[in-house]
């Protein structure tokens, strides 16, 4: 209780404010209480709202506590012409309510947990209602030096409030670590089906790979076989029944036709444009690939890539080779 000012060493002034903060041993939590020159309580809404459970503390005020019963601290306060003094942490606009209004706020809300903040709440105003204060009884035992602070008794009702609260905390706790431990268990199932699937993934890679150059290899050694045996096969003679000049025509129009059945490279037109006069003239053409890569400045690997290509396309036709390594090519019909 504050201290009261005087005007005579034997007239105090009725126009003080007391004030009392009690705490609720279970969770700490204080509930204050401003009681006026005229004799009634007032208490912060904000001190109870909290513990009770409510979430809307103006709508709250409005639906349950009638404005006879609630006022603000400015209001209640210039009635008596006094302030609150300074470390209490009250603000001017703070909602107030009178004992009334508290009984109104514990009766209105419903929820189990709020049950010992509200036997505790009601302790309290049947307290002061009959004593005009609130205080923890004296324990039994108390230190024998007067300078050690005294202590107090806790009530039953507190003491299994916090046993409650403990155990409460303990669950959570439990719970907490089980929901951590259950969640870094399926992170760590998700990385490792994430690492298998492009463990999977980079070895179908790997397959496909492999498999297109072995693909590869067999088309080399296919082409290869296909070379030595048109090198290594005997030259056949023109049937009798197409002479030679039937197969004769001009060069222009072997590159003509050649050009529409291929997309011709520059390496490729320059075979097209070595062996062409030849085939014109001649009907066929017998040359080496050394011939020809000397006449074409390309290397003997590339020309018969070139006349592989040629022939794919219908453009010329092998005849073998001869005894002296020449490869015969005639003009490919249909």
């Amino acid at each position: 209780m504050s201290e009261h000012d005087t005007t005579s060493s034997t007239a105090p002034q009725t126009d003080a404010i007391d004030i009392n903060d009690f705490v609720y041993g279970a969770t700490g939590a204080r509930v204050r209480r401003l009681t006026m020159p005229d004799g009634s309580h007032w208490f912060p809404a904000a001190d109870v709202l909290g513990e009770l459970g409510y979430t809307n503390p103006r709508k709250t005020l409005k639906d349950h506590v009638p404005d006879e019963f609630r006022t603000q601290l400015e209001s209640v306060t210039t009635r008596y012409g006094s302030d609150v003094p300074a470390g209490h942490g009250f603000k001017k606009s703070m909602n107030m309510v009178n004992l009334n209004g508290l009984i109104m706020l514990i009766a209105a809300t419903t929820k189990p947990e709020t049950r010992p903040f509200k036997r505790w709440v009601a302790e309290v105003i049947i307290t002061v209602q009959r004593d005009g204060s609130y205080a923890l009884p004296k324990a039994e035992v108390q230190p024998r030096d007067p300078s050690a602070p005294v202590s107090y008794a806790m009530p039953a009702q507190v003491a299994d409030a916090i046993v409650r609260l403990e155990e409460h905390n303990a669950r959570l706790d439990e719970e907490f670590a089980e929901a951590q431990r259950m969640s870094q268990e399926t992170r760590h199932e998700a990385q490792r089906t994430r690492l298998e699937a492009q463990q999977t993934r980079l070895e179908m890679l790997d397959l496909q790979r492999t498999s297109a150059q072995t693909q590869s290899r067999m088309a080399d050694a296919m082409d290869r076989i296909a070379d030595a045996l048109e090198t290594f096969r005997p030259v056949r003679a023109v049937p009798s029944a197409a002479p030679a000049d039937t197969y004769r025509t001009s060069a222009e129009a072997l590159l003509a036709d050649w050009r529409s059945r291929m997309s011709v490279t520059e390496d490729v037109w320059a075979v097209a444009v070595t062996i062409a006069p030849v085939l014109a003239e001649h009907g066929e053409i017998r040359m080496s690939l050394e011939s020809l890569a000397a006449r074409t400045g390309l290397n003997t690997h590339r020309v018969n890539e070139c006349l592989r290509f040629m022939r794919r396309h219908a453009c010329i036709r092998s005849l073998g080779g001869t005894e002296e390594g020449a490869l015969v090519y005639v003009p490919a019909r249909p």
